[in-house]
């Protein structure tokens, strides 16, 4: 294994994270105060730490009768105060939640479900009536409880509502603490690449992570405020858009989808966020729509999850003067690995490993700069849960996650993304980047959506095929600027396809499972 290390001063507060995650948010209660408004709600309501706490323990009360000791718990709600105070009671009951992406089908939740034994979901009708979920929620019910806050609230007893009044004082009564080393919250994969898998975290590297971004980015409770649209069944939306402003008294505005670019647009106005959580995709569009000064709040906008692309830095740049910072994360690393600062914000790269986190890159066949990039350190999870071996956590090998990409690190510690081993074609015995692929289509089309599939090539190897939205999409003219830019033909596609849109997950990212199939029935069908 050839390391290479750019070591960084390692804030002290972030070795020494000895805390459960409910635990760290009751302390920023105290420290704040319990009036401190801590989340504006998609309607509007303004919520402060005593509602948030009294919520939790009422709720956790409640909701501990209805769970086995040790039990996973399914959350499946939008991203709002009822998903944050549902998030803390099962915490505060001692149980570990698992943030379930309703977006997904029934068929990838169940396996989701069954990897982390999950047989009680916790979920509210008004999300139901208003998602038009019945359909999902009859597929789930076979196999799960479903728990509807609406009901448990009118349920609660009168040991439920002393829980609730005195459990933000006397915490060691009603509290059941967890070991910061125990599970703190299930997540999954996006199961682009098959079967999602559980990504089990524990307290310490949700914790942990949230103290490495705190000392990159640093936030002031009496300035800032985090515009927050991401689901919290997305480690991004979850560590950074909730428990993050939890611990640190930063006000969170929360917005239950990211798909209403100009409702989030017009919110950031009224709210006047300082900081917007987002992906490329979606800042794109809420850049495209917002209205002059609906944005002009925005210091700094952080985005990951996908390549923010040159073009979309620039005219954010331009028409709102907002600065963007790259990161780069996986579920895997609770789940911020590493981003780039104000004071070193290099576009093309995702900045520097934040503190206290190892690397390695291992060199792969065919790829002549950078490797396969490792990770070790507190934020990293305490293993996966699959569907083949149900609640058995499968540890990293020694500590270190494989995160499946390959990275080059320049002479500033700064990572740039060449891409997934899986998105790489092998064609003439050279390993062509897809990514590469979509970006030379970027670059001519920036405003539509491209995306890049492998398929079998019996002379070659493999062949690269590329859908667009792009109307005008061709292969002659992607041939033409990748000649004039230094570009290698092999990055041209084969073939390339207008499609109506490019199928995209809940988290923003395309999904390249749908991609591959679309991909697949195209050549059938031509």
């Amino acid at each position: 294994m050839s390391e290479q290390t750019f070591p960084a001063p390692m804030p002290w507060h972030i070795s020494k994270t000895r805390s459960d995650i409910f635990t760290a948010i009751r302390k920023a209660a105290r420290t704040f105060g319990a009036d401190h408004t801590i989340i504006v709600d998609g309607d509007g309501t303004e919520v402060n730490y005593r509602t948030i706490l009294r919520g939790a323990f009422g709720l956790g009360s409640a909701l501990g009768r209805r769970f086995e000791r040790n039990e996973t718990v399914g959350i499946m709600l939008p991203t709002g105060v009822g998903a944050v105070v549902a998030f803390c009671a099962v915490l505060a009951s001692g149980r570990v939640p698992a943030m379930l992406n309703f977006s997904a089908g029934a068929a990838s939740i169940a396996a989701a479900m069954k990897a982390a034994q999950v047989t009680k979901i916790v979920t509210a009708h008004k999300f139901i009536e208003l998602g038009n979920l019945q359909p999902l929620i009859d597929a789930l019910s076979p196999h799960s409880e479903m728990i509807y806050l609406e009901d448990v609230r009118e349920s609660l007893g009168l040991r439920d509502k002393i829980a609730a009044l005195l459990g933000p004082k006397l915490p060691f009564l009603f509290q059941k603490s967890r070991h910061y080393s125990e599970p703190g919250v299930v997540l999954f994969t996006s199961g682009t690449e098959g079967e999602p898998k559980g990504v089990v975290l524990s307290h310490q590297n949700i914790v942990a992570n949230v103290e490495q971004v705190r000392s990159l980015i640093g936030v002031s409770a009496e300035t800032d405020s985090v515009f927050n649209p991401l689901p919290t069944f997305h480690c991004f939306g979850l560590t950074v858009g909730a428990v993050l402003p939890l611990v640190s008294g930063v006000r969170a505005i929360l917005h239950p989808s990211p798909l209403q670019p100009r409702e989030i647009a017009t919110r950031i106005r009224q709210t006047r966020a300082t900081l917007l959580l987002a992906t490329d995709t979606f800042i794109s569009q809420y850049a495209r729509v917002a209205r002059e000064g609906d944005l002009d709040s925005v210091r700094l906008a952080v985005c990951g999850a996908e390549r923010v692309r040159d073009e979309t830095r620039q005219f954010v740049r331009r028409k709102f003067d907002i600065a963007i910072l790259e990161g780069y994360g996986a579920t895997e690393a609770a789940p911020v690995v590493s981003a780039n600062s104000m004071e070193l914000n290099k576009p093309g790269t995702v900045g520097r490993l934040l503190h206290d986190i190892e690397h390695a890159l291992v060199p792969v066949e065919g790829i002549a700069e950078g490797g396969r990039l490792l990770i070790r350190g507190p934020n990293i999870m305490m293993g996966y849960m699959r569907s083949s071996a149900p609640g058995v956590i499968e540890p990293p090998v020694d500590g270190w996650h494989d995160t499946g990409d390959i990275v080059a690190i320049d002479e500033d510690g700064c990572i740039r993304i060449m891409g997934r081993v899986k998105r790489f074609a092998k064609i003439g015995g050279e390993m062509v980047s897809l990514a590469v692929v979509e970006n030379c289509a970027n670059a001519m089309w920036p405003d539509d959506m491209h995306a890049a599939a492998a398929i079998p090539d019996p002379r070659k190897g493999e062949q690269v095929i590329l859908l667009s939205t792009a109307s005008a999409i061709n292969r002659a003219d992607l041939l033409a600027w990748a000649q004039s830019h230094g570009v290698s033909e092999l990055s041209v596609p084969r073939k390339v396809f207008h499609v109506d849109e490019i199928p995209v997950l809940g988290t923003g990212k395309v999904d390249y499972g749908t991609v591959q199939k679309t991909v697949d029935k195209l050549l059938e069908d031509n």
